[in-house]
């Protein structure tokens, strides 16, 4: 654990209910939970797991909402309208704040973050067809999300830099601080095949958010992005890696959960971490649970 991380966030939300605690998610979508007190609770213990992280490890911790995929496309999917998503939304950024309130005696500080996800696959490129129509699409995600008090949005699994600016105009808009966080593959480039460097200064160009973070790929993966540095990796303060070092093609097709080497995952997540000077936020994405987190912090969990 570095002197200079600040933030400890959680980890694969998704999988950790999926295949530890047998929970149907449609669509992949874990904010339907929300809509119910066993549900509220479930995932109420699962944020217990990196509150108690944050606690051993004297550190803030970053609670991002339950919302990846409560944008219009997929509530469509499960037949939620735009008044059904602004009510869940609301409902999340609350969820969080209890949360917050709840633990404020054992965890040195909270942030609430309301999290947005990408309009299509995150594992795929072009969700975006320009950065005008990504601000319409997630402006009213993010405007629930500042309504009802959130610190700042998170765009996370991004797969294309349109789609990031578009992000952050909305929430400019929305008067909330934005982050984006990109996903890339194992040639640390976008899906879309732009070089990770290449997409932070295309993003800071026109649009700049508050700063960056790449998730949903694991470390190794990332490190070809630095074959090519330069000040583009200052504005990356946050990491949240995959546990498998599968590509995202094969966890598409993938029926088990590949939790991946734990001590492999750390070895490679330090090595990352001498590349960015900047990281303060660490937590963990698909396939990893608190037991991940609390070992990259170097805590028990």
């Amino acid at each position: 654990m570095s002197d200079t991380w600040r933030w400890v966030t959680d980890g694969g939300l998704e999988t950790d209910l999926i295949f530890h605690h047998g929970v149907d998610l449609p669509e992949f979508a874990a904010y339907p939970l929300l809509r119910t007190d066993d549900g509220r609770a479930l995932l109420r213990l699962y944020y217990e797991g990196y509150a108690r992280v944050a606690e051993q490890a004297g550190r803030g911790l970053r609670l991002e909402s339950p919302t990846w995929r409560a944008n219009p496309d997929w509530g469509a999917a499960l037949d939620d309208d735009a008044f059904a998503l602004d009510d869940v939304n609301r409902s999340a950024v609350g969820l969080m704040r209890d949360l917050a309130c709840e633990w404020i005696d054992r965890v040195a500080d909270t942030t609430v973050v309301g999290m947005v996800g990408p309009r299509g696959d995150g594992y795929a490129a072009g969700s975006a067809g320009s950065a005008d129509e990504a601000a319409e699409y997630h402006a009213a995600q993010i405007a629930a999300f500042a309504h009802e008090g959130a610190d700042e949005v998170a765009a996370l699994t991004l797969t294309d830099t349109r789609e990031a600016v578009g992000v952050v105009r909305a929430a400019e808009v929305a008067g909330i601080p934005a982050v984006v966080s990109f996903t890339v593959e194992t040639d640390g480039r976008l899906p879309d095949g732009t070089p990770l460097g290449e997409a932070i200064e295309t993003v800071d160009a026109v649009a700049a958010p508050s700063y960056f973070m790449v998730n949903c790929a694991h470390p190794q993966h990332l490190m070809p992005a630095f074959e090519r540095s330069g000040a583009w990796v200052e504005r990356i303060r946050g990491l949240r890696s995959n546990a498998s070092t599968q590509t995202h093609a094969e966890l598409d097709e993938a029926e088990t959960l590949d939790e991946g080497d734990v001590d492999v995952l750390v070895s490679s997540h330090r090595a990352v971490e001498a590349l960015l000077p900047a990281l303060e936020i660490v937590g963990g994405c698909c396939g990893t649970d608190a037991r991940h987190v609390a070992a990259l912090w170097g805590v028990s969990g």
